[in-house]
């Protein structure tokens, strides 16, 4: 039986994955903040929940060291872990920065940094970052969110260079808005007094809303193509882009180049 370790496996895409990996007869190591929000996986004789807080080191070490208890093989790590923060540079607030920065980009990095020696002893093992459409576009109010997407595209990249003598695999999967509670639980910048904040930050929470509505079938096609990456490792690097809208974005952003594709991004917002 392969074995999985999922993070911020306690709702949205990291949940619906660890419940679909369980199905098809993985064993689920699922991580979560708090044991409490593991409760519906108790029934679930393959999957396992740990405390584990992906901003803490000593959380990290923890966690591992009782996994390894449990555990003598990890084939996967699907780093999941991730929060969003919906702001104008101006208003953002330096404890709205760090936890970004800290879940999901250093949650990313401390993560695969505590796995590492237990996949090269193991000669073998798998890391799928969870990144988005963020990591490859810019688009307007993502100044911190994309900023550590792009990070993990590129952390994630560079790592793949060091292990591939160890047979160790790393992809990124990105992807668009999808029907979770992600997009509920974003973190926006206080309300503004200058009109044009505040037009652009209700345009933008619209546009995201309408999206989120259209990718209804979505999230079993990210769990699906991330089972299948599983199943079958790429030998190097790889990155999948999953979803019209985030393939539309990838392919005319590189096909336009910067100023038309921001062009384009300017109209479709401010018109």
């Amino acid at each position: 039986m392969k074995t999985v370790l999922i993070t911020g496996a306690c709702g949205g895409i990291g949940k619906a994955t660890a419940l679909y990996f369980a199905e098809q007869g993985w064993s689920i190591i699922a991580t979560m903040l708090c044991l409490e929000q593991g409760k519906e996986f108790d029934n679930i004789a393959n999957i396992k929940c740990f405390v584990l807080d992906v901003s803490s080191t000593e959380s990290i070490e923890k966690c591992k060291n009782e996994i390894l208890l449990q555990y003598s093989k990890i084939d996967l790590v699907i780093n999941n872990a991730g929060v969003g923060y919906r702001s104008f540079v101006e208003l953002a607030e330096d404890k709205e920065i760090e936890r970004i920065v800290e879940i999901n980009w250093l949650g990313v990095v401390k993560v695969c940094r505590a796995f590492i020696p237990v996949f090269r002893k193991q000669n073998k093992g798998q890391f799928i970052n969870i990144t988005s459409i963020a990591g490859l576009v810019n688009l307007p109010l993502g100044s911190f969110y994309h900023s550590t997407k792009h990070a993990v595209e590129s952390f994630s990249e560079c790592m793949a260079y060091e292990l591939i003598d160890f047979k160790i695999s790393v992809a990124t999967v990105q992807f668009g808005n999808t029907p979770s509670n992600f997009q509920k639980n974003v973190v926006k910048s206080n309300t503004s007094s200058i009109p044009s904040y505040e037009h652009l930050m209700n345009k933008i929470g619209v546009v995201l809303a309408k999206k989120t509505i259209k990718n209804s079938d979505l999230k079993n096609s990210i769990i699906q193509e991330l089972y299948q990456i599983a199943e079958n490792p790429p030998k190097n690097f790889k990155r999948y882009t999953i979803g019209f809208d985030a393939n539309f974005l990838n392919i005319i952003r590189k096909r336009l180049g910067y100023q038309i594709f921001a062009r384009l991004i300017r109209r479709s917002i401010f018109k």
